[in-house]
C-alpha cells in the first residue's frame, strides 16, 4: 500500500471521527503506523564538551582578562555545559517500521527506504547499514550504548521482508 493512500486514509478517518464524536457515536480507531525503536545514549561528545569546558576554565584562569569579563566568561561557561547537557538528554535512536529505517543524525531526522539499503552488516557490538549511495549508517554499544543484540533480531527480520543482503560477523 503507498504512503500517499496511507495518508488519505489517516486524514479521512480524523475528519469521519470528527463527525461521528459530534453525533455521539463511538469514533473509529485510525491504524497507527507501527514501528520499533531502539534508543541508545550519547556519553562521548558531552563528556567532550564537559572536558573542553573545564580546559577552557583553567587556561582562561591563568590570564586576569576573565576577571574583566567576568559575566560573559560565566556566560560562555554555561552555555557549554548546557550544550553537554542537551546533547546527553538528546538520545541517538534507530527505528524500523515497515518500509523504511530512520534515525537522528547531527543534520536533523534522517529516513532510509528499504529501496535505497543496499545491505545490513551485523557484527558483535555494531550493526553497519550500508546505502546504495550516501554513507553508511554505524549503530555502536560502545559509542552510543545501542541494544545491539536486539536491534540485529529485528534487523534481520527487515532484511528477510525486503530481501536485503545480510552480512554477520
Amino acid at each position: 500500500m503507498s504512503r500517499s493512500w496511507e495518508r488519505k486514509v489517516r486524514k479521512n478517518t480524523t475528519v469521519l471521527n470528527k463527525q461521528r464524536k459530534k453525533m455521539g457515536v463511538q469514533a473509529f480507531s485510525a491504524a497507527k503506523p507501527k514501528f520499533e525503536k531502539f534508543k541508545g545514549r550519547n556519553y562521548i561528545l558531552p563528556a567532550f564538551i564537559v572536558v573542553f569546558t573545564g580546559f577552557y576554565v583553567y587556561m582562561s584562569t591563568l590570564s586576569s582578562e576573565w576577571k574583566t569579563n567576568r559575566n560573559m566568561f560565566m556566560l560562555t561557561i554555561g552555555s557549554y555545559l548546557l550544550l553537554a547537557l542537551l546533547f546527553f538528554l538528546r538520545r541517538p535512536y534507530l527505528t524500523v517500521a515497515k518500509d523504511y529505517i530512520g534515525t537522528r543524525r547531527m543534520t536533523g531526522d534522517k529516513t532510509l527506504y528499504a529501496s535505497n539499503i543496499k545491505s545490513i552488516n551485523l557484527q558483535s557490538g555494531f550493526v553497519v547499514v550500508e546505502q546504495q549511495k550516501g554513507p553508511n549508517w554505524v549503530f555502536s554499544k560502545a559509542m552510543n550504548r545501542y541494544p545491539i543484540e536486539r536491534m540485529a533480531v529485528r534487523l534481520k527480520a527487515f532484511a528477510a521482508e525486503h530481501g536485503i543482503e545480510l552480512k554477520e560477523k
